[in-house]
C-alpha cells in the first residue's frame, strides 16, 4: 500500500496452473502458528473460498454466497470468523463425509466477527462452510465501495472497486479475516452485460444472465491472505502489454487509457528486473494497475496481487497539469505496489507486527528500481528526504519502534505511518550498505525461495541475509528495529595527525523533547571521510576513534545511509560549508537536513545550519537547489507571528532564489537538466507562497490569460499557479476558481481544483470553502481534501470546524482514517489552545489504544511551541545580518 502522503496535492511467468495444483498437495493448514497473533479463536483455518457477488450499485448493497473448505485441528464449541456491516442469512456445514448441518449466526459487532453455532460442537476433520449474506457498498474506500465521477462526455458514472487491507475483507465476505489464514479463491459475480469486471485472476469465462446481466468467473487465486483478494466494476478500458511471459495492463474509466501510458510502460520495464532481483518469478498470468477516480485520506494506492488499485491522482498523467514530480512519483509508486507482489503477497508478514516488511521492503526498493532504470532522476537523493520524515517523528516521545504490537483493528490502521515505511527504508538501505548488494540481494533470493505462499516474522529476514554472508547484519537490524529513536553520533575531537585525520566519536541519542532521559544504544554502522579521501567504516557502541586518511573538513555518514544524526564540532560545520561544492549531492543535501534539524533541537547554533544553506551557490546541481526552498519556506513560517521578521525571511529568499529562477526560466526549455523542472516547481511554489511580488504578478497575469485562452496555464506548472491565485484569492477570484472546478474537463482535474478552494488566506473564503465541503458539489471523496487544505493555512477553524460537524465529517472519509483525521488536520499547529483541542476531542472519543496519532500530534504541537519561542532572537539576528 502506498500511505496517501506519498502524492502531495496536484494536490509474473510462470502460468498460475503450476502454482495451484501444487498447493492442493499441501496438509490443510489448522491456523496461525504458535506465537502469532491471532484475534479468532485457534483450531479452524480456510483452504479455499468460493465466493459469487451480486452488486447492486445503484442502490449501493450486494449480496453473495460462500462456500469456505475449512479444517478443524481441535474440537470448537462454535465457528467463529470476522464480520463487518454484513447481513447473514442461511448457513449450513458439511463434513467431508456425512450430512450437512444447518446453524445460527450471531454477530458481534464491536468485535467485527459473526459465530456459527450448529447446535453441537465442531470435530476435528474437513468440512464445507456455506453461507448465504448481504452486505453494503460504501461511499468511501473501505470494503466494496463506489466512486462516483463525470466521464469525458460529461455524463455521471459509478465504478466499483475493493479495499481491504488492513481488516476489510470482512466487510465483502464472512472469512478468516487475519494474514496468517491463506487461501486460494475463488470469485465470480453478476454484473451489467456491458461493464468490465476486473479481479486478481484472469476471467475464466462469462456466461449470459437475466435481465441484462452476465455471470464471470474468475481464475483460482494462488494462495493468498484474505485482503490480498480484489473486485473492480464499472464501464472501464484495458490496454496491455507483454512483459516476458506476463500479460500486464492499465484498467481505467472509458477513454482513458493513454494517460496510463506512463504507470503501462513502466510495469513493462520494472517486471523483469523484479523477476531478476527476487529470483522468483512472478506467479500470476496477468498484473493490472487499476484506476479509480477520487481519492483517499489514508492511502494511494493498494498491492492487491495481480489487480493493483490506485486512484487516478496516483496513476493518470494529464499533459495539461500533470508536473513533472508527479510523474516520477507516479512511477514510483507503480514500482513500491509491484514490489509487494513479491514482498507482501507472495511472502506476507504472519501478523500485523510485522507490516514494516511490507511496506518499508517496498518503499526501499522501489526507490531502487527507479533508480536504476531513470538514472537522470537520481532518485536516491529523494531517500535523504525519507530519512527526515521519518526522524520528525522519532524524535518525538511519542514515536514507537519499527516493530510495534499491534492488537486491535485501530492500531492496525495506525501503524501504516513513516515509521514503517519511511525508517524502514532508511534501515534496509543502512542494512544492506553494512551487507554489501550481492550478498543482501542472495538473502532476499533465499528468503522469497525459503516462504514462497508462506507467512514470516522479521526475524526470518534477517537469518536469510545473515545465511547469505553478510555476518552481524542481526545484531544491528535488531537495534534498529526493536527499539524507537534516533542515534547521535558526535565527534567528540578531531585532530590532523601525519596526513590523517584522528576522529573520536561517542554515541548518544537525538531527542526534540526528552534529552533529559538515559539515551538508548545502538549497534552503529558509521561511515566516515575526509572530503575526497577514502572512507572508513566502524561499527560504533559507546566510544572510539576512526583514523581518516587526509586532513580537512569531514564527513561520519558518508553517502548518508546511516539512519543517525551527525554532530560535529563549529569548525568542521564551518569548512564543511566553505567546501561544500566538493562534497556529492547525496552528502550535500544530507548535511543540510543534519544541522537544520540539529539547529531545531538545540544541539548547535541555527546560525551553522542557516550558514550552510547559505553557502548553496546558485551554480550547484539543480537536485541540492531544490532543498533551499524548503529550508527558508520552513524558516518562514517559523517566524509567522512576527510579520517583520517574516518580511526579512522573504526578502532572503526572494535575494537568494531569485536569480536561480531567472536563469531556468518559468517554462521549460529543450535540453535542460531532468531536475530542472523539479527546481522550477519548488522555487515558484515558495517564492509565491511568500508572497514574491514578481512571482504573484507573473501568477496573475497567467490566471487573466485564461479569459482569452483556455490553455493559457496548460503546462506542469498548472497547478502550481493556480494554488498561488487561490492563496491570494479575493470573493471574485475565488468563484472563478470554483467555476473552473465545476468546468473541468476530467474528473481528475476537478477534484484537483475543487481542494484548491481550501488554500485561500482569507479567512471567509475559507469558512465559505468549509461550508462547500459539507454540500455534495465537490464530489464524496474530494470534501475531505477541501477541509484537509483549510488546515493547511487556518488550522484552528478546520479543526472547530469539522468538531462542529463530526458525524457529516467521518461520513466523507475512510473508516481506516477516522482516528487519525482530526490529529492530522491540527497537527502542523503552533498553537497551546490546539493541544488541548485535541486532547480533549480524544479523551471523548477515542479508546488508549486508537489515539495515539492524537498523541503524536499534540507532542508535535508542543515542541513546536518550545522550539520557536527559543529560536526567534536567534533567527531574527541571523536574517537581520542579511
Amino acid at each position: 500500500m502506498s500511505f496517501s502522503k506519498i502524492l502531495p496535492l496536484m494536490v509474473a511467468a510462470a502460468p498460475i496452473a503450476m502454482a495451484v495444483p501444487a498447493l492442493a498437495q499441501t496438509a490443510l493448514p489448522a491456523g496461525p502458528a504458535a506465537g502469532v497473533t491471532t484475534q479468532l479463536p485457534r483450531g479452524a483455518a480456510p483452504s479455499h473460498y468460493a465466493i459469487q457477488v451480486t452488486p447492486d450499485a445503484a442502490n449501493l448493497t450486494f449480496s453473495g454466497q460462500t462456500v469456505i473448505d475449512i479444517s478443524v485441528s481441535q474440537t470448537m464449541p462454535v465457528l467463529v470468523l470476522n464480520a463487518a456491516d454484513l447481513t447473514i442469512g442461511s448457513v449450513t456445514l458439511t463434513p467431508a463425509k456425512g450430512k450437512a448441518v444447518k446453524g445460527t449466526a450471531k454477530i458481534d459487532a464491536d468485535a467485527q466477527t459473526v459465530t456459527f453455532d450448529f447446535g453441537k460442537p465442531v470435530q476435528p476433520g474437513s468440512y464445507s462452510l456455506a453461507i448465504d449474506y448481504a452486505g453494503i457498498i460504501n461511499t468511501q474506500a473501505n470494503g466494496l465501495f463506489a466512486l462516483d465521477y463525470t466521464d469525458n462526455a460529461g455524463k455521471a458514472k459509478r465504478a466499483l472497486f475493493t479495499q481491504f487491507e488492513a481488516p476489510d475483507a470482512r466487510r465483502f465476505v464472512p472469512s478468516f479475516d487475519e494474514p496468517s489464514y491463506k487461501a486460494t479463491f475463488d470469485l465470480s459475480a453478476i454484473v451489467p452485460a456491458d461493464q468490465l469486471a476486473v479481479s486478481n485472476m484472469p476471467v475464466k469465462s462469462s456466461a449470459d444472465s437475466a435481465g441484462g446481466k452476465k455471470l464471470v468467473t474468475f481464475g483460482t487465486s494462488p494462495k493468498m491472505s484474505s485482503y490480498l483478494l480484489f473486485f473492480g466494476l464499472g464501464e472501464l478500458d484495458r490496454a496491455t502489454k507483454m512483459a516476458g511471459n506476463t500479460e500486464v495492463g492499465v484498467i481505467t474509466g472509458r477513454g482513458n487509457t493513454g494517460k496510463a501510458q506512463l504507470a503501462l510502460d513502466a510495469s513493462a520495464a520494472i517486471l523483469p528486473y523484479y523477476n531478476d532481483y527476487f529470483g522468483v518469478p512472478f506467479p500470476l498470468p496477468k498484473l493490472d494497475n487499476v484506476a479509480g477516480p477520487g481519492q483517499s485520506q489514508f492511502f494511494s494506492a493498494m498491492e492487491n496481487w495481480g489487480a493493483i488499485f490506485t486512484f487516478e491522482r496516483a496513476l493518470l498523467v494529464d499533459p495539461r497539469f500533470t508536473s513533472e514530480s508527479t510523474r516520477r512519483t507516479i512511477y514510483s509508486i507503480v514500482a513500491h505496489e509491484m514490489a509487494h507482489q513479491w514482498f507482501g503477497d507472495l511472502v506476507t508478514m504472519a501478523w500485523w507486527d510485522d507490516l514494516w516488511l511490507n511496506e518499508g521492503f517496498a518503499s526501499w526498493m522501489a526507490t531502487k528500481v527507479t533508480d536504476k532504470l531513470n538514472p537522470e532522476w537520481e532518485m536516491l537523493l529523494s531517500r535523504v528526504n525519507g530519512r527526515e520524515r521519518a526522524m520528525s517523528l522519532d524524535s518525538l516521545v511519542t514515536t514507537h519502534p519499527i516493530l510495534q504490537k499491534i492488537n486491535t483493528v485501530d492500531q492496525v490502521n495506525q501503524a501504516f505511518d513513516d515509521i514503517t515505511y519511511e525508517k524502514g527504508e532508511a534501515v534496509i538501505t543502512m542494512l544492506e550498505g553494512f551487507a554489501g548488494e550481492d550478498a543482501w540481494r542472495s538473502g532476499i533470493r533465499a528468503y522469497m525461495k525459503q516462504h514462497a505462499y508462506g507467512n514470516t516474522v522479521t526475524d526470518d529476514l534477517w537469518k536469510a541475509v545473515e545465511g547469505a554472508g553478510a555476518k552481524g547484519v542481526v545484531g544491528i537490524a535488531h537495534d534498529f528495529t526493536s527499539q524507537p529513536g534516533i542515534p547521535l553520533v558526535r565527534v567528540e575531537s578531531a585532530q590532523c595527525q601525519g596526513g590523517s585525520t584522528v576522529l573520536s566519536l561517542s554515541q548518544g541519542e537525538f531527542s526534540r523533547d526528552q534529552k533529559s532521559k538515559a539515551p538508548l544504544r545502538w549497534n552503529v554502522p558509521v561511515m566516515a571521510q575526509t572530503i575526497g579521501g577514502a572512507q572508513q567504516r566502524l561499527i560504533l557502541n559507546g566510544s572510539a576513534q576512526v583514523t581518516l586518511p587526509g586532513c580537512g573538513a569531514y564527513v561520519i555518514n558518508a553517502g548518508q545511509t546511516g539512519y543517525y544524526r551527525s554532530l560535529y564540532p563549529e569548525a568542521n560545520v564551518k569548512a564543511l560549508a566553505k567546501d561544500f561544492t566538493r562534497l556529492s549531492s547525496m552528502d550535500q543535501i544530507g548535511l543540510l537536513a543534519d544541522n537544520f534539524q540539529l539547529g531545531l533541537g538545540g544541539y548547535q547554533p541555527m546560525g551553522l545550519a542557516l550558514d550552510l544553506v547559505d553557502a548553496v551557490p546558485a551554480s550547484a546541481s539543480p537536485a541540492v537547489l531544490a532543498e533551499v526552498p524548503g529550508y527558508l519556506d520552513s524558516v518562514h513560517s517559523m517566524v509567522e507571528s512576527d510579520k517583520a521578521a517574516q518580511a526579512r525571511v522573504a526578502a532572503y529568499a526572494s535575494k537568494k532564489l531569485s536569480p536561480v529562477l531567472a536563469s531556468v526560466g518559468y517554462d521549460a526549455k529543450p535540453g535542460e537538466n531532468p531536475q530542472v523542472p523539479v527546481l522550477r516547481s519548488a522555487l515558484v511554489s515558495t517564492l509565491g507562497g511568500m508572497g514574491d511580488k514578481t512571482v504573484v504578478a507573473e501568477a496573475n497575469k497567467r490566471f487573466a490569460a485564461l479569459a482569452s485562452n483556455p490553455a493559457a496555464l496548460d503546462g506542469p506548472l498548472r497547478n502550481v499557479w493556480l494554488h498561488i491565485i487561490a492563496q491570494n484569492a479575493d470573493a471574485a477570484t475565488w468563484d472563478k476558481l470554483r467555476a473552473m472546478a465545476n468546468g473541468a474537463k476530467s474528473d481528475l482535474e476537478k477534484s484537483t481544483t475543487f481542494a484548491l478552494l481550501g488554500v485561500a488566506k482569507d479567512e471567509a473564503l475559507a469558512k465559505k470553502a468549509l461550508d462547500l465541503a459539507m454540500t455534495d458539489e465537490p464530489g464524496k471523496t474530494t470534501s475531505a481534501a477541501i477541509i484537509s487544505a483549510v488546515g493547511s493555512e487556518h488550522a484552528m477553524l478546520a479543526v472547530d470546524y469539522v468538531l462542529a460537524h463530526r458525524q457529516q465529517y467521518e461520513a466523507m472519509i475512510d473508516v481506516s482514517a477516522r482516528s487519525q483525521a482530526i490529529a492530522r488536520l491540527g497537527g502542523n499547529s503552533a498553537d497551546p489552545a490546539m493541544a488541548t483541542k485535541l486532547d480533549s476531542y480524544a479523551t471523548q472519543y477515542l479508546t488508549p489504544e486508537s489515539r495515539k496519532v492524537v498523541d503524536r500530534s499534540i507532542a508535535a504541537i508542543k515542541t513546536r511551541i518550545e522550539t520557536r519561542a527559543r529560536l526567534k532572537p536567534a533567527l531574527t539576528a541571523w536574517f537581520a545580518k542579511k
